[in-house]
């Protein structure tokens, strides 16, 4: 069962909850193209995320190539630990667009 979910908040922000793995982040790219089809900054806010691996990772990646493509900012808030954990040991920790936390 995919548990995964995009939810579009009030504040423009977009709340990512659930497992982002392998068997989630491809349902989960399915539905966030709706996102880039406006001219809006898009911030990922993904304090509600349960569990990643890499899989999560390479699906921030994507959007951010997408973004880049739609001419939008992005920006990722309240990464999990163990997403940055793996970002840090790809050497991709410093491409990620980090926002400030609340």
């Amino acid at each position: 069962m995919n548990d995964s979910q995009l939810k579009k908040m009030a504040n423009g922000g977009i709340t990512v909850s659930g497992t982002l793995g392998f068997n989630e982040v491809e349902a989960l790219l399915k539905a966030s193209h709706v996102f880039f089809e406006g001219q809006a900054d898009l911030v990922f806010d993904l304090d509600q995320v349960a569990k990643t691996d890499s899989a999560g990772l390479a699906l921030l990646l994507e959007w951010m190539k997408m973004a880049k493509k739609s001419g939008q900012q992005i920006g990722f808030k309240k990464i999990p630990k163990q997403m940055l954990d793996i970002a840090h040991v790809s050497g991709l920790k410093d491409i990620l667009p980090l926002v400030q936390q609340d």
